[in-house]
């Protein structure tokens, strides 16, 4: 299997990232579905936030089928999701699925963990299938802090190129992935999804800026970056996707 998912990552760091990533994704897209999709894959699904977004926005029955690769986050997530929906949870490789069966395809916070060829296999299972996808909070390589300090941009652009390790497309996954639907003859709809966290998110800025610093360093330990920093605010540029058939 590959690693393309929520594997890894703490339920804490899921919790502390719901609020603001509901706040953020483009909700308008989920209008422009041309049909009612009645089962829906969610990949990567962690503890099953999108499920809990999404589903509440669309008309029943659902049947969603999650697929994560860490077993802990799987059984969250199943129990987390509204009563009234049937809910299955599968481990495998989300860009090896066949979507055959699937009315929509939908991810949060994966594109830019995937490589090309990884992108362009999950395109082809959607263009297959002829499943709509919805992809969202996809990072597009900008984070501005406040106050701002001088070594801003060294390290943004640190941790751009450690998202881009092991052949990861990171900041240029999501226009990738629109280019490879536009390609197949497919429409495409794009929406900024920022976050905007404040003095009020405090505890999800701490934590976000612990891992933006630690993966930063871990590209280029000279960095130089204050121990002490005090951070008011902060804007983390993600884009969501829609592509339709």
């Amino acid at each position: 299997m590959t690693t393309v998912d929520s594997s890894g990552y703490e339920p804490e760091w899921l919790r502390l990232r719901e609020a603001a990533d509901t706040a953020a994704r483009a909700a308008d897209l989920v209008a422009l579905l041309p049909d009612r999709p009645a089962v829906i894959r969610d990949l990567g699904c962690g503890t099953g936030a999108m499920g809990r977004w999404l589903s509440v926005r669309l008309p029943k029955p659902q049947r969603w089928i999650l697929h994560d690769q860490d077993p802990r986050l799987l059984e969250i997530a199943a129990r987390s999701l509204p009563p009234g929906i049937s809910v299955e949870t599968e481990q495998a490789d989300v860009t090896r699925l066949d979507f055959g069966d699937t009315s929509l395809v939908t991810a949060s916070a994966l594109l830019d963990l995937l490589t090309k060829e990884e992108i362009q296999r999950l395109v082809k299972s959607c263009v297959d299938a002829q499943s709509p996808a919805l992809f969202t909070l996809s990072v597009t390589g900008s984070a501005e802090i406040a106050p701002r300090e001088a070594g801003d941009e060294a390290l943004n652009a640190a941790f751009n190129d450690h998202q881009r390790r092991d052949g990861k497309l990171g900041p240029e996954a999501v226009d990738f992935a629109a280019a490879e639907f536009t390609r197949h003859g497919w429409t495409v709809h794009t929406r900024p999804s920022p976050w905007q966290l404040g003095p009020e998110h405090q505890e999800l800025i701490t934590a976000w800026y612990r891992g933006f610093v630690a993966a930063a360093r871990e590209q280029q330990p000279e960095l130089t970056i204050p121990a002490d920093r005090q951070i008011t605010a902060v804007t983390v540029r993600h884009q969501d996707l829609l592509a339709l058939p």
